[in-house]
């Protein structure tokens, strides 16, 4: 089933409902909604995009983004969400490797793209996107739960792009998921999308769709605290998706300035740890709006669940461990704990995280071999590391990977070392997380560096290379680098050095 057929049910239903915001103003009701994506379709297929291509969404948070979304969607083709905040030269490297037809973008990433690509570009402020929107209305074209819908690219540490497949099966039972083991939806609430629609927040309009409820994109198009208490006060019951320091700036906000979040209905955190004390202290004040997710791109959003109850519960002997973990397995997905052989650990030991289900990838784009290496016997080896207790509930104990999460974000220290290599007065660097009481971690670089190179010097070099949130936030000059015997770096003993720089 192509998912745009939740659209047009909703459409034909409830063609009245309130659907897009952009703030406080509407823009579309369903009706509107559905039948601008059938004339982004039609345009589509004029300009020659056919069931199975794909089309790059390089966007801002606006309405916008899910009419071009949909538009996708009911001519067959697939989308490629890019992160708004990723340098033009990462954009044009994710439209290479997609093979992408044509890009949709807003007018700042337009700029940024166009300057490493000649691919076509459309930009949804402008008039082309507005005569797009009011072509003659398509029909949805026929998909299978096996069809390419949404091609995720993640770095991984390696930082070359990896191309996730998720298909129209893999959205549908995520979006299920949701209404089973997550929070309900009725047409009266509201998605906010603070944090990107390329990620997680953008795969919950799904289900907000099917039920009919309102999308708001914030008029600052990000996150500002006190922007989310006013629209929740004035558009609330309001639903939406956070990263752990999120939910730590918005509990400062609102304990600043005395709101408790009137209109708030569900707060759902994930993509990095959370720390008990922040959440606690969270639910103390919000009271009981929070749940925890976790997944990855490769089974996006639907891995495990913390509901609202388990967050809450001060009561329950061992609540505090509980509250640690990441819940449990969500209804759509099998979780397990394996060796470096994939054969399955006891409860309480330690091992790599595994599942298997409706919504873990095929495979990757156009790469068999990181396929092959990824899913065994069926199961998705995570490469994170944890363990299940005797009730299931899932603790993640390391990653192992060395992602940096910033603020939600994952930074991949490959690529900012290769950035930062490719300066002449470079001649080694080992790129690591610094712990963060704002974003979790922020990013620093040690450099054995040639005489003469400074910190302005590779910071300027960063910005021309990569996205300004990966740059270093602090350089470490030394005169080398420590390596075992076969010349790895061994970032544990520079993470040691951090450690003794900031705890003198």
């Amino acid at each position: 089933m192509n998912m745009a057929h939740w659209l047009a049910r909703t459409a034909a239903r409830a063609g009245g409902t309130p659907a897009l915001f952009h703030g406080q103003e509407q823009v579309a009701d369903y009706a509107q909604f559905f039948r601008a994506a059938q004339g982004v379709a039609t345009a589509l297929s004029a300009r020659g995009v056919t069931p199975g291509d794909r089309v790059v969404i390089f966007m801002k948070n606006v309405p916008e983004y899910l009419v071009v979304l949909y538009g996708i969607w009911i001519c067959g083709a697939a989308a490629v969400p890019v992160n708004a905040k990723l340098h033009g030269k990462e954009a044009r490297q994710i439209c290479e490797a997609s093979g992408a037809k044509l890009a949709f973008v807003t007018e700042d990433t337009g700029r940024a793209l166009a300057a490493f690509t000649d691919l076509p570009c459309i930009d949804v402020a402008a008039p082309a996107f507005a005569d797009m929107t009011a072509s003659d209305p398509a029909q949805i074209a026929p998909r299978g739960p096996d069809d390419l819908a949404w091609l995720f690219f993640t770095s991984g540490t390696t930082g070359t792009p990896k191309g996730v497949i998720i298909t129209h099966g893999m959205l549908a039972a995520m979006s299920l998921a949701y209404l089973a083991d997550v929070d309900d939806v009725h047409a009266r609430d509201g998605a906010f999308y603070m944090a990107p629609m390329s990620h997680g927040a953008g795969l919950y309009a799904l289900v907000h769709v099917l039920r009919g409820a309102r999308h708001i994109c914030p008029a600052s198009g990000g996150f500002e605290a006190d922007e989310l208490l006013a629209a929740a006060r004035a558009m609330g019951p309001l639903s939406m998706f956070m990263a752990p320091t999120m939910v730590r700036r918005i509990t400062d906000a609102a304990t600043k300035t005395g709101d408790r979040g009137d209109g708030i209905k569900t707060i759902i955190y994930g993509g990095g740890p959370m720390y008990v004390a922040d959440i606690v202290e969270a639910v103390d004040w919000f009271g009981p709006k929070f749940v925890q997710i976790y997944g990855q791109g490769e089974c996006p959003m639907a891995i495990t669940v913390l509901g609202r109850e388990d967050v809450a519960d001060r009561q329950t002997p061992g609540w505090e461990t509980r509250l640690a973990s990441v819940g449990t397995a969500q209804s759509v997905v099998e979780l397990g704990i394996g060796d470096a052989e994939g054969n399955p650990l006891a409860p309480g030991d330690v091992g790599e995280i595994m599942v298997r289900g409706l919504p873990v990838m095929q495979g990757y784009w156009q790469d068999t071999a990181a396929t092959s290496k990824t899913i065994r016997n069926g199961w998705l080896m995570t490469g994170d590391m944890g363990y299940l207790d005797a009730d299931g509930y899932l603790t993640l104990r390391d990653r192992s990977k060395d992602v940096i999460i910033s603020g939600g974000t994952n930074i991949y220290p490959r690529e900012v070392e290769e950035a930062l290599l490719t300066h002449d007065g470079v001649r080694e660097v080992s790129v690591l997380g610094r712990a963060n009481a704002e974003w979790g971690e922020d990013v620093v670089a040690f450099v054995v560096a040639r005489e003469g190179v400074t910190e302005a010097a590779l910071e300027a070099h960063c910005l021309a290379q990569i996205a300004r949130f990966k740059r270093p936030k602090a350089y470490f000059f030394t005169d080398d680098l420590p390596k075992n015997n076969y010349g790895k770096v061994l970032k544990t003993e520079l993470r040691a050095r951090l450690k003794e720089m900031y705890d003198d």
